[in-house]
């Protein structure tokens, strides 16, 4: 009883605790924070300096006693303290800008498919520690399936690849479950990678992540484009350790890229083979729905389609639709019961 009286003055959110970014969605509001999931801290006093977007610029340019922290690796917690102060942060940011009578929401939380009981933990008492009244985990493909409005409770399937930072999940819902899944460690950082690889190895210099994901944006595609794109690539030369300026095409980054999209394609094909066939022709009549950032790759859909022989639709806004999901369920609370998933608390 009073945790329902709580609930009427307490603003609850919805948050997509992403590898790459964290989103919180707040009722009646929307989106209210997305920002990078990067925490800087000075090592010498342990005071954080700067959280999300200003952190983010400091990545790769901070002197000794200041480190950048990016705390979740391919979805899952490695540091929980800066996790924790990093969920403290974006929550007292909300909770700043949004008056309320009580300061500890309800909070749900999209999580990977294959998350460990204890992985799962650890992201309960982040939120819990950070603020948190109660926590509901929820798998992020499903979260994601909601908040693209598709119908999860309905006997028939929906298939739903959501494409992050960290992880890709690949999953067969169906009357408010997870029928056949995957989760691949393979998605946006993986992309970034493949092109710092890609150049180290074919011109022997070496660039950072941010530039990797800059040049990912500008050119990058799964199938080739109408025209020719080039962009200028600058770098440290690794034979004679000093600047270098080369230009790239799209062409070039397109086979980057290739290891990893052949990868989410195979493993995308593997998870309709073993679904059941009833399942499997719903697919084939409603198509697979991409979501996360990694959707808005040019022509992913398009290599998806050729090579599994189904439609391929990208969700509105795909960036944002796990959080709008955790979001839609604190507004509705029987389809909650439905999907959250057991919590150690329980």
């Amino acid at each position: 009883m009073f945790n329902k009286m709580l609930g009427k003055f307490s603003h609850d959110l919805g948050i997509d605790l992403g590898t790459r970014n964290t989103l919180v969605f707040l009722n009646d509001k929307g989106i209210v924070i997305n920002e990078p999931s990067v925490v800087a801290i000075n090592k010498r006093t342990n005071e954080i300096l700067e959280v999300g977007e200003a952190a983010k610029k400091m990545v790769g340019k901070t002197p000794g006693h200041i480190e950048a922290i990016k705390p979740l690796v391919d979805g899952v917690i490695s540091d929980f303290e800066v996790t924790e102060k990093m969920l403290k942060y974006f929550i007292s940011k909300v909770q700043k800008e949004n008056f309320s009578l009580f300061s500890r929401p309800r909070v749900v939380i999209g999580i990977p498919l294959d998350l460990t009981e204890v992985e799962k933990k650890a992201v309960e008492d982040a939120a819990k520690s950070a603020g948190a009244r109660k926590v509901y985990l929820i798998e992020e493909a499903m979260a994601a399936a909601i908040g693209a409005r598709l119908p999860v409770i309905d006997a028939t399937a929906t298939m739903i690849v959501d494409i992050g930072g960290g992880t890709t999940e690949i999953a067969v819902i169906s009357l408010g479950g997870v029928v056949t899944w995957k989760s691949l460690k393979a998605a946006g950082n993986e992309f970034d990678n493949n092109i710092i690889e890609y150049i180290r190895e074919e011109f022997n210099i070496l660039i950072g992540e941010q530039l990797a994901e800059s040049i990912k944006i500008a050119i990058g595609s799964a199938v080739p484009l109408p025209e020719l794109q080039e962009i200028e690539v600058r770098g440290r030369d690794l034979l004679t350790g000093l600047p270098k300026a080369i230009m790239v095409n799209d062409k070039q980054i397109r086979e980057a890229l290739m290891k990893t999209v052949s990868k989410i394609i195979d493993n995308i094909k593997t998870i309709l083979e073993t679904t059941p066939p009833e399942l499997v022709s719903d697919i084939y009549e409603r198509g697979l729905f991409l979501s996360g950032g990694g959707a808005l790759l040019r022509g992913l859909d398009e290599a998806i389609a050729a090579a599994a022989k189904i439609p391929v639709k990208i969700v509105d806004d795909p960036l944002s639709c796990v959080a709008r999901g955790t979001g839609l369920l604190l507004s509705n609370k029987d389809l909650l019961e439905k999907v959250v998933l057991p919590t150690a608390y329980d």
